[in-house]
């Protein structure tokens, strides 16, 4: 790979979309600052990556720190200009209505919300001088609309959007791309997995159909073809969903 004088900033890197977004990136020559809660979970990710010839730095992460974000989006950009900044927290629970105390849902808010406007902040104060960069948040089917159950999932995500939206008609101008990737899909990683074996049985989760679950390296590609975009051709929102996917 050909090292590029870059960074990619990924928040909430973990085991599945975050890691393959920081695979597939430091595999395209960019310095990959990887943040998540707990940075010991990180160790595998950095391993494969080195193993790789690439380069990363891996970090514990409170994203609903201001400071945490600040100090980890200005060490990614002291190393390397900050190019691509990518908000990856999920926060996906499932709770009745009556069962959605004021605890599950401020948290849900703080976690899949307010940390992606504090991310998505930062990350401005640090590419708008030099007139360039890339802000990604990844939102949800619950982005787009409420499901029974996700009162609280739903509330945040939409709330990110409405952030990534604002602040695309903001930076946009400024040439800094701001986009919104909704996963409309279940994507292949051990908790959707559990859910399909509660809901379906193990039989089901045997005969798993190919292409059923999205695989978290498409999402990565996603995102590089996002990246990769032509200024006079900029997308805001992109939908993703596997072929046989009802929406």
């Amino acid at each position: 790979m050909e090292p590029r004088n870059a960074t990619v900033a990924v928040v909430g890197a973990g085991d599945f979309i975050g890691a393959a977004i920081a695979r597939k990136f430091a595999a395209e020559g960019f310095t990959v600052f990887a943040g998540r809660r707990n940075g010991d979970k990180l160790s595998p990710l950095v391993t494969d990556i080195e193993g790789a010839g690439g380069r990363i730095h891996a970090r514990a992460l409170d994203a609903r720190n201001e400071d945490d974000i600040t100090a980890f989006l200005q060490e990614a950009d002291s190393e390397a200009p900050l190019e691509l900044c990518v908000f990856n927290i999920g926060a996906n629970v499932n709770f009745p209505l009556l069962e959605t105390t004021s605890r599950v849902f401020r948290k849900v808010w703080e976690l899949a919300c307010y940390a992606g406007f504090l991310t998505g902040l930062e990350a401005a104060r640090l590419m708008l001088p030099r007139g360039r960069g890339a802000i990604f948040f990844t939102g949800a089917t619950a982005s787009m609309r409420g499901g029974a159950g996700y009162a609280a999932f739903a509330a945040a995500k939409a709330g990110l959007r409405a952030v990534a939206q604002s602040a695309a008609r903001e930076l946009g101008p400024h040439n800094i791309h701001v986009a919104h990737l909704v996963i409309d899909a279940g994507v292949d990683t051990a908790w959707v997995r559990n859910r399909i074996r509660e809901r379906e049985g193990e039989e089901a989760l045997r005969n798993l159909p190919p292409d059923r679950l999205m695989r978290p390296a498409s999402v990565a590609e996603a995102y590089w073809q996002l990246y990769r975009q032509p200024r006079d051709a900029w997308t805001f929102e992109l939908e993703i969903r596997p072929f046989a996917e009802k929406w």
